[in-house]
């Protein structure tokens, strides 16, 4: 009977070692040599976990040899969510430096991340390891593995912290089966669209034809010569026609009279495109009809992923219409509907909240029925204003009256704001830790309810009227009222970053277990793209919606919450909304 997991070494250009570990991380059989790492993996297909210092470093060579595995544990994924367990986020997270804490022995820097390789170079590092920094042997990651399980039993929650480590390690081979699959990309719609939008293009890569135009509108519409690309520049001509303004960012534009507003709003969108997705990123990231931007999941102190170049979490909808499915096939794409209220209502355990949550119904009416009237967008504007700290003005009153609706749900985020105001650590429900705040005292921990969960185990700054988007403080924040901000955001956002590594862990299963051609090949926040043969399209939409609530029992626990998604089976990716 095969061993259920397997911790393995394997260095670029040399063979394999492997021992079985139990549960506490401890040996439980002999040290197996093999010439190489894919023999090893390929010979043991009973292997219920493969535990492995970097899934960047070794699944891309699996995959490249046409093997995949179920399931992995990734050392340095789980170093890293330990640590800021522990309030020691931003410590080198690699295993060398695990291991060197260990050992009582100066710590090693993180290796540099790799850079996205751009070109042809592309292509063929895909399947190389990225950098590892010192070289481990086997007893050294079986005593960092091991050590790792003592730590995890250590914390407040055990299971949830398993879990969370768990479902970001199955995150790390989804993205690198997003990254080895790529996103369907048809290269001559790109073009099109570009000549279509863009105009000709000069020699000597100055400007295309229409940015030209609209730059000579603008300068004609001050009276003088006019930089639309300079902010400094446009600023500077409003205020000699006698119109202050304090930048260039569109919704205050479009509050300006005058002739200029017009052709430099449009200049901005298309200069974003001719810089961001034109010809030349074209040429460095398409091949082989494909896009593959590296994703990296736990990019943020959230848990939301980002990528290594390439800009693939935000795609224009304009560009979107070159992401076209192949012959034959089709593109499900699926959003999470109000996924983070709805996460709310789980974590918060508010009786109330949860029952409007729990229908697959639009969450935002079924809150203005309870709280405001029937005014949905009241509605809408007031549980968003709650979780990311819209609390002066309208946001007071409209926190109120949540507050008296919903009193476990707003108390739940006010406790975490408080928390994060008084330098103290905030996690997500599975244990996903907010970095420390510079100066602080003890890391209490806050935000998350004590009874254990009965389980196995969309732009917001346009909504409120301004920035929004993730609060990024690195690893500190001398501002006490934007950590507080911060840290109400963090135990819901990154309780429903947790949420979807779930889902993406149960859907990627599911296809696997029923033997679907379907491919995972896009993913960010709240959205994921499955590329699969037209036939399989409705049964991929129908695992999609199973997997959202799936996630939500074994993250949450039995709630009356439900997950839906908004699904389209389209061709064309831009056909999709």
């Amino acid at each position: 009977m095969e061993h259920e997991r397997w911790v393995i070494a394997a260095g670029a250009g040399r063979g394999a070692e492997l021992v079985p570990v139990g549960a506490d991380g401890l040996p439980v059989g002999d040290v197996v040599c093999a010439p190489d790492l894919v023999e090893a993996v390929r010979d043991r297909p009973g292997a219920g976990r493969w535990i492995w210092r970097s899934t960047s470093g070794v699944y891309p060579r699996l995959l490249a040899a046409g093997v995949r595995v179920e399931r992995c544990y990734d050392i340095e994924a789980a170093e890293l969510l330990l640590l800021g367990h522990e309030g020691r986020l931003g410590e080198p997270r690699s295993a060398a430096a695990a291991l060197a804490r260990l050992r009582g022995a100066p710590v090693p820097p993180d290796p540099p991340p790799r850079a996205a390789e751009r070109g042809a170079r592309a292509q063929d590092s895909l399947f190389e390891p990225g950098p590892v920094g010192v070289e481990l042997s086997l007893a050294d990651l079986v005593r960092v593995h091991a050590e790792q399980q003592r730590r995890h039993d250590a914390t407040a929650h055990p299971g949830r912290m398993r879990l969370l480590t768990a479902s970001e390690s199955a995150g790390m081979l989804v993205a690198a089966e997003m990254n080895a699959a790529g996103l369907p990309w048809r290269a001559d719609v790109h073009r099109g669209l570009l000549h279509e939008l863009l105009g000709e293009r000069y020699a000597g890569g100055g400007e295309p034809r229409r940015l030209a135009e609209l730059a000579d509108e603008v300068s004609t519409a001050f009276g003088r010569r006019v930089r639309p690309d300079l902010a400094a520049d446009v600023v500077k001509a409003f205020a000699q026609a006698g119109i202050r303004v304090k930048s260039t960012r569109r919704w205050e534009l479009e509050e300006i009279d005058h002739p200029a507003v017009k052709p430099l709003i449009e200049y901005k969108k298309l200069y974003r495109i001719w810089t961001a997705h034109g010809w030349s990123w074209l040429q460095d990231w398409v091949h082989e009809g494909r896009f593959r931007p590296e994703y990296t999941p736990g990019g943020s102190v959230s848990g939301r992923w980002t990528t290594n170049g390439g800009g693939a979490l935000q795609i224009p909808k304009v560009i979107r219409r070159a992401v076209v499915a192949d012959p034959g096939w089709r593109l499900v794409v699926a959003d999470a509907d109000q996924m983070e209220p709805r996460v709310l209502a789980a974590i918060s355990r508010d009786r109330g909240l949860m029952e409007v949550a729990g229908s697959e119904e639009d969450l935002y009416t079924r809150l203005s029925d309870r709280a405001f009237s029937g005014d949905r967008d009241h509605a809408k504007i007031a549980l968003l204003g709650a979780v990311y700290g819209q609390t002066s003005g309208d946001g007071l009153k409209n926190l109120a009256a949540l507050r008296r609706r919903f009193p476990l749900a707003v108390a739940y985020v006010d406790d975490a704001a408080k928390a994060g105001e008084e330098g103290r650590l905030v996690r997500t429900w599975l244990g996903r830790t907010s970095p420390p705040a510079a100066g602080a005292g003890e890391h209490e921990e806050a935000g998350i309810p004590q009874e254990p969960p009965t389980g196995s185990g969309g732009d917001i700054g346009a909504e409120l009227g301004g920035g929004g988007g993730e609060f990024t403080p690195g690893y500190a924040s001398s501002n006490t009222r934007a950590r507080g901000r911060f840290t109400r955001n963090f135990v819901v956002q990154g309780s429903a970053a947790d949420w979807a590594l779930l889902m993406l862990a149960a859907l990627r299963r599911t296809m696997a277990e029923g033997g679907l051609r379907a491919e995972l090949v896009f993913f960010q926040h709240d959205e994921v793209i499955v590329h699969c043969p037209a036939a399989e399209a409705e049964t991929v939409a129908l695992a999609i919606r199973d997997a959202g609530n799936l996630a939500g029992r074994i993250a949450f626990g039995e709630t009356p919450v439900r997950f839906p998604f908004t699904t389209a089976i389209v061709e064309c990716y831009a056909d999709a909304k």
